[in-house]
């Protein structure tokens, strides 16, 4: 009777102890993968899970000066609303729906998860639109139209004479490639920036795969050199983020510099960017800007750049891309080419239009002949923006006469 007493006062203390453990130990566990991301492709993988926008707050990131905002003339008008009532919004999966006010624009876009949502017309800001918590100020990712920026400078690098030309093999910039595998020596500039460089890639959402290696790797240089050829180059299209990844390390190397420290100097601060940017690193200790997403800026500056295109590359009157690079760069390419709706890291499109594209919807669509560009950013995608915005440019070439 007298050992009955303590038992029964153990058995809820042992129960307590247990669950104790049970709740210690995930939660350290979680808080140890937690620690980890800053150093640990798979604790990256685990912790932050897919791709989002929250991304720009997560990696470490190199800022990329600005100097001089360009002339950048706003006059906001209704024709961008005008011009969506003029659209058959069935092309894009909204049959029936009608948008014929600034108030049905704005709870579309809302609906749509879009963050940002501007149009420029001959140099001219006609719409500007923001969704809740985001401001003109405000810092958006853009994920691969980071891509289409990596392309540009690989452009003006060859143009002042830091890169030869887009046939050199990569293996000119990268010798090390050759050890691993001579037949890096067959492939070129050219054949990486046009997704043709018959490299092998798998894209899962697993934490090992091609995607989440070139993705959450803290040290993209090497993970770069881990990619594997499985076809002679210019055979096949495929997109294959070991390429910008491959052509941003050719550029750090041909200019000496950091990608993002030369992007201000030859590109950021020309094109007259009203703010600083960044280009997300893949770790603190490896400092490689993620040439295949990383780009943080404001939309305004986004809309800026794809207006310089627009222009043949000129900012108040400034040559600061290459003409030529630039018809080039968005040529939707009419031979045997298998990359032929994509050129230079730019998508392109029917029209002579062309777009910078990213994960989870971030659009900067270019019509030269319109003189028009849209700019769409947004927490995700559920349908084909191209489209809408191919059909909005049309629809504003009517509400604007």
């Amino acid at each position: 009777m007298l050992n009955s007493t303590p038992g029964r006062i153990n058995r809820p203390k042992r129960a307590i102890f247990a669950i104790a453990i049970l709740v210690l130990i995930p939660s350290i566990s979680y808080g140890l993968l937690f620690a980890s991301t800053g150093f640990l492709q798979l604790s990256r993988a685990l912790v932050w899970r897919d791709a989002d926008v929250g991304d720009i707050n997560r990696f470490p990131a190199r800022v990329i000066k600005a100097s001089i905002p360009s002339k950048f003339a706003t006059v906001l008008d209704e024709k961008t609303t005008q011009a969506f009532g003029l659209l058959d919004m069935s092309h894009i999966g909204f049959p029936g729906l009608i948008i014929n006010s600034k108030e049905a624009l704005g709870s579309f876009l809302t609906s749509s998860d879009t963050t940002a949502f501007l149009v420029v017309r001959k140099g001219v800001l006609v719409h500007e639109w923001y969704g809740e918590g985001i401001k003109r100020e405000t810092l958006q990712t853009s994920f691969s139209v980071s891509k289409s920026f990596l392309s540009t400078l690989i452009g003006i690098a060859i143009h002042d004479g830091s890169i030869g030309s887009l046939d050199d093999p990569i293996t000119e910039y990268i010798p090390e490639l050759l050890k691993k595998d001579p037949r890096f020596g067959a492939v070129t500039l050219k054949h990486l920036i046009t997704m043709t460089s018959g490299l092998a890639y798998i894209d899962k959402k697993t934490p090992f795969s091609d995607a989440a290696d070139t993705y959450y790797s803290p040290n993209l240089r090497s993970t770069a050199l881990s990619a594997v050829i499985t076809e002679p180059p210019g055979k096949t299209f495929l997109y294959n983020n070991y390429n910008p990844l491959l052509v941003g390390m050719a550029l750090e190397r041909a200019t000496g510099q950091k990608v993002a420290d030369y992007m201000s100097k030859v590109l950021w601060a020309p094109l007259g960017a009203e703010s600083d940017a960044s280009w997300s690193l893949d770790s603190t200790f490896s400092g490689f800007e993620k040439m295949e997403s990383g780009l943080n800026a404001r939309a305004i500056d986004f809309a800026r750049f794809g207006t310089m295109f627009s222009h043949g590359g000129v900012v108040d009157g400034r040559q600061v891309v290459p003409e030529k690079w630039i018809s080039e760069a968005t040529a939707m390419d009419t031979t045997s080419d298998p990359s032929e709706n994509y050129q230079y890291f730019w998508w392109t499109y029917q029209n002579n239009q062309f777009a910078a594209q990213g994960n989870k919807g971030q659009y900067i669509l270019v019509a030269p002949e319109q003189d028009t560009v849209i700019v769409r950013l947004g927490r995700k995608e559920t349908f084909f923006w191209p489209t809408l915005m191919m059909d909005l440019t049309h629809a504003l070439e009517i509400t604007t006469r």
